[in-house]
């Protein structure tokens, strides 16, 4: 076995992976697994840079995660930065900042990497070899995947939860006008990602990332977030418009008073429901299984 840290920052969060690698046996054993909200895309898609206080934050889970991956003894470390980090001007202060504390230059990678790295950490450890369709709603884009033992087709959006957000809401809870401009983002982003991808073509849709996870949650009735009860549930398209209704209809305040939802999600999770429930609308999806292993998964694969 070998012992790999992955590091996966996006435009809301930043995670750590710290795992035991056995490719023989096709086997990822969880050592350390945590997420922390940095919300390094504050104002990208307005500004077009990483704002100071953003990196701030970044660099202060990256001071945490160092000490973590030092104390577990990882032999191989990468760290991947996706869709916020690719899209601002000044992303080598970023990446300078990175390197002083990790000691590795973070890569940042391209939407069609992003989603391989995505659908071998989703789908790597699932029985049987139907082809699916991956879907990663992250905060500042979307990857679609689709492939049966190896990637067929990808492509990514610009659609995310956290951009979605700041582009078009402006009351809480959104008005009629602000949710008919972020379905008509995620509309025109599905055809732009059709494309090139056979979307509807695939047997079984998989669903990665925060707000997935938070939907399922809710939908399954979990009085705490309980990772072992998400990973591999199946949830009904009914059950997703149900509970992207609710969201739409609940305050701040509200959302945040869910028992299962991270504080850095309250603003963002509307956003992130509709994209889901727009995406199952589009390909005719009758459920979705959702996945606790994602790209940070499949950046950890890639060490070994």
């Amino acid at each position: 076995m070998t012992r790999v840290a992955a590091v996966d920052c996006g435009t809301n969060s930043i995670r750590l992976l710290v795992a035991d690698a056995d490719p023989d046996a096709g086997t990822l054993v969880d050592l350390d697994r945590r997420m922390t909200i940095v919300r390094l895309g504050q104002g990208v898609d307005r500004t077009g840079r990483l704002a100071p206080e953003a990196l701030e934050r970044t660099f202060a889970a990256c001071r945490e995660y160092a000490a973590v991956i030092k104390e577990r003894g990882a032999e191989r470390v990468r760290f991947v930065a996706t869709s916020a980090s690719r899209d601002a001007e000044n992303r080598e202060d970023f990446v300078r900042g990175v390197l002083d504390i990790l000691g590795v230059e973070p890569e940042v990678i391209t939407g069609d990497q992003e989603a391989e790295f995505s659908f071998t950490g989703a789908t790597r450890e699932l029985e049987g070899t139907d082809r699916y369709l991956v879907v990663d709603i992250g905060g500042g884009s979307t990857e679609f995947v689709v492939g049966a033992e190896h990637v067929e087709a990808a492509r990514s959006v610009d659609v995310g939860c956290v951009r979605l957000t700041e582009r078009h809401v402006r009351h809480d809870p959104p008005g009629e006008d602000e949710v008919a401009a972020i379905r008509a983002d995620v509309r025109a982003a599905l055809a732009l990602a059709e494309e090139t991808v056979p979307i509807r073509g695939a047997h079984t849709l998989v669903g990665l990332a925060g707000s997935v996870t938070t939907v399922a949650a809710i939908a399954l009735g979990l009085e705490e977030y309980d990772s072992a009860a998400i990973h591999r549930s199946r949830i009904p398209y009914g059950q997703v418009a149900e509970v992207t209704a609710r969201l739409l209809a609940m305050t701040h305040d509200e959302r945040a008073a869910i028992p299962v939802m991270h504080p850095g999600r309250v603003d963002v999770i509307v956003s992130g429901a509709l994209v889901l429930r727009e995406i199952m609308e589009h390909v005719g999806a009758s459920e979705v299984v959702v996945s606790e292993h994602d790209i940070l998964d499949g950046i950890a694969w890639s060490l070994v």
